[in-house]
């Protein structure tokens, strides 16, 4: 953009005040007039822009292009007179980022804009003015990718200017269509440039602007922008790799003889199909070449098959299974199961009778639009509401004429400015999200970088039926993340999940397709714990984790040592056998800790050491245990009495005041504490351990359901 702009007579002697909001207001008509004068006329395009109407219409028959000529008329205007560095007059950019949308086929809107995007950044013209002339969504489109000024931001403008970019694109994505194409030319051209910026130029595409073509599916400009920063960064990799290519384009390929054979047997099914050999990009070789080692033909391309309907793609992979050999390895499935991206797409591979492996590509020839273009194949994300609007607006308008009241709504000054694009995607929502809570721009634009480097993303269900009722995740997110996009900041209280029914601590991994049951402490002090950190993979958890231990220092300090602590630990002073009687003479009796039998158990007791009986139940380890060693086990029966003696383990995730209430509970059903144990806690979840003395055995169920009733406890069981 700008950074290849030269205009020494003019640019040179412009003071910083007048390239910022008091500009001079230019006559439009003035200039319009002025690059109107030649042999171009009023009512035909400039030749300049010919090629551009030529690939538009292919997309767009019946397009207006009369905005075209108006805002190539502008363009060049205000252009004229600043050269490139490659010394091309400035123009010739613009008109050829719009070019490689217009034949991507991005609508009239995005071309008008992309003709437009340099002026406000550039030249004199002000957004006011291209607002007056070609309305609100090209002004905004325009301001969209429009640095910010680096007088005002200095070594922030960069990460300001894409923070701004991404806020823009989330009210509307053409902006990114934009910038995309924008990047994808300055690179072509960024031989003029010294070495070490074109490196600095090459890791930033390399790391924001390749993984935002690729999550917005424009694969045409994702794979040239690849190679190109390939060349850049890799210099001896790339031409290692180009000598591969030179060297298979001297050999006989098999990919053409396969492509024919796959034709016949679609035309023998009665599968109207179109077959390609489709080469692969440089670093598409160089990747392939490095898994497989040395490569084969038909390494160095693969087959695109297109069709006309869904069912079509399943038909052509049945006969391709049937009549080849498939590599099952290699079956994907994109149509059942699109990319986050939008794509869809069959991918398969099978073996020749001469040992070739072809890689093939089977989908609709809509489905290959989408793939190459991405969300410049969806074209205007408005025009569905607007012809909604202008339905409503015609309504209104009949109802009024026959005399109905049209209701107290309003027009809205500007409606654009309230708009959110419907064809957002769920990473791009996430991505506004947390950087609103990332001031510093450093922090933004290496959070960002992490962000784009997550490649995969996952969708899991909520299971309390709120809305939206699936959340977005990057692949490899924890429940912790998941907590965090569904509840903010006051996931700081979170202390469990159930996933898919099944409780788990909230460091687990979550899986596409799994359903999450998020549970928040009901005391308000609760917080995350500095491990959070570890299993946290959003941007939104690691900015809130990481704030909140800040505010918490002491916090924070209590959750990390409390792994240090030992068990605390209550002990009663009843002891022995409870109401167990062996039958051994002045034998004594312990009820066994492992097992802590009660009546009516089935119990056995075996002679230890001292000459004491221990009594444990029959299905205890420690039974089968003895008897394998040859110990003799001795006969014990229950007495009259109905008090007994019980272990119960009660686990349970980390608050305030949790041992209090369960010894409560425990109260209130009129048991004796002999002791207790609390284990430090592990991953928010604490272990406690009670020995109690019960009145009377049949209350047993009755407490184990008070106390599994306390808040936080999630199972009760006998030791």
């Amino acid at each position: 953009m700008s950074a290849e702009a030269t205009n020494p007579e003019a640019r040179s002697e412009a003071r910083p005040e007048l390239r910022r909001r008091g500009r001079t207001r230019l006559d439009l008509r003035r200039l319009g007039r002025a690059a109107l004068l030649g042999p171009t006329s009023r009512d035909r395009l400039p030749d300049a822009i010919g090629h551009v109407a030529e690939a538009h219409r292919a997309h767009h028959p019946d397009a207006d292009l009369s905005i075209l000529r108006r805002a190539y008329v502008l363009a060049e205007s205000s252009h004229r007179g600043q050269m490139r560095k490659s010394g091309e007059p400035y123009i010739t950019h613009p008109l050829a980022v719009t070019l490689i949308l217009a034949e991507l086929g991005a609508e009239t809107t995005t071309l008008t804009a992309s003709l437009l995007h340099d002026t406000v950044e550039d030249t004199e013209v002000t957004l006011d003015q291209v607002r007056e002339e070609f309305g609100d969504e090209v002004c905004f489109i325009v301001d969209g990718v429009t640095k910010v000024e680096k007088i005002d931001y200095g070594a922030a403008a960069e990460p300001e200017t894409f923070r701004k970019m991404l806020v823009a694109t989330g009210n509307d994505v053409r902006v990114m269509s934009i910038k995309l194409a924008d990047r994808l030319h300055n690179m072509r051209t960024l031989g003029v440039m010294r070495p070490e910026k074109q490196a600095r130029i090459a890791k930033v595409t390399r790391d924001v602007l390749i993984p935002l073509a690729e999550r917005l599916g424009v694969q045409a400009l994702k794979t040239e922008l690849e190679d190109l920063v390939f060349a850049i960064l890799h210099p001896e990799e790339y031409e290692h790799t180009r000598a591969l290519i030179a060297a298979h384009a001297g050999e006989r390929d098999p990919l053409p003889a396969i492509a024919e054979s796959v034709r016949v047997v679609l035309r023998e099914a009665g599968i109207h199909a179109e077959v390609l050999v489709r080469p692969r990009h440089f670093v598409s070789v160089h990747r392939i070449s490095r898994k497989r080692g040395e490569l084969r033909g038909s390494d160095f391309g693969r087959l695109l098959i297109l069709v006309g309907e869904n069912a079509d793609c399943y038909g052509v992979l049945g006969e391709l299974h049937t009549c080849f050999t498939p590599v099952v390895s290699e079956f994907k499935d994109f149509i059942a199961v699109p990319k986050f991206n939008l794509y869809q797409s069959l991918h398969t591979a099978f073996a020749t009778s001469d040992g070739h492996v072809a890689e093939v590509i089977v989908r609709t020839r809509q489905m290959h639009r989408v793939a190459e273009a991405g969300v410049v194949a969806l074209g205007n994300p408005y025009a569905t509401a607007a012809a909604t609007a202008a339905a409503t607006a015609a309504a209104t308008a009949a109802a009024a004429a026959s005399g109905a009241t049209a209701g107290s709504a309003e027009a809205c000054a500007d409606p654009y400015e309230e708009r959110v694009d419907p064809t957002r995607p769920g990473w791009l929502s996430r991505l506004l999200d947390w950087q609103q809570s990332a001031p510093d721009p450093d922090t933004f634009w290496s959070v960002l970088r992490a962000e784009l480097a997550q490649d995969r993303e996952i969708t899991v269900f909520r299971a309390d039926g709120g809305a939206p009722a699936t959340i977005s995740l990057p692949g490899g997110a924890s429940c912790i993340d998941a907590a965090y996009a569904q509840y903010g900041e006051a996931a700081h209280g979170c202390i469990g999940a159930r996933v898919n029914g099944r409780l788990t601590s909230l460091t687990s991994r979550l899986s596409d397709g799994d359903t999450v049951q998020l549970l928040l402490a009901h005391d308000a002090s609760s917080g995350p714990s500095a491990d959070w950190l570890e299993h946290a993979h959003t941007p939104a958890a690691r900015i809130a984790i990481g704030s909140w231990l800040k505010a918490h220092p002491d916090g924070a300090a209590a959750t990390t040592t409390a792994a240090a602590r030992a068990p605390l630990s209550v002990v009663g002073a009843r002891g022995g056998g409870g109401n167990a009687v062996a039958d051994l003479p002045d034998a004594t009796v312990r009820l066994a800790g492992c097992c802590t039998p009660v009546p009516p158990d089935a119990v056995a007791g075996f002679v230890v050491r001292g000459g004491a009986v221990t009594v444990h139940r029959v299905q205890c380890a420690a039974v089968a245990q003895m008897r394998s060693l040859g110990r003799t086990s001795v006969a014990v029966h229950w007495r009259a009495t109905a008090d007994c003696r019980v272990t119960l383990l009660a686990e349970s995730f980390g608050r305030p005041h949790l041992l209090a209430d369960l010894t409560e509970a425990i109260a209130r059903e009129g048991v004796e504490v002999v002791s207790a144990t609390v284990e430090p806690p592990v991953e928010q979840r604490v272990r406690h351990s009670y020995t109690l003395q019960l009145p009377d055995a049949t209350g047993l169920p009755a407490l184990m359901r008070a106390m599994r009733d306390v808040p936080g406890v999630y199972d009760v069981s006998r030791a």
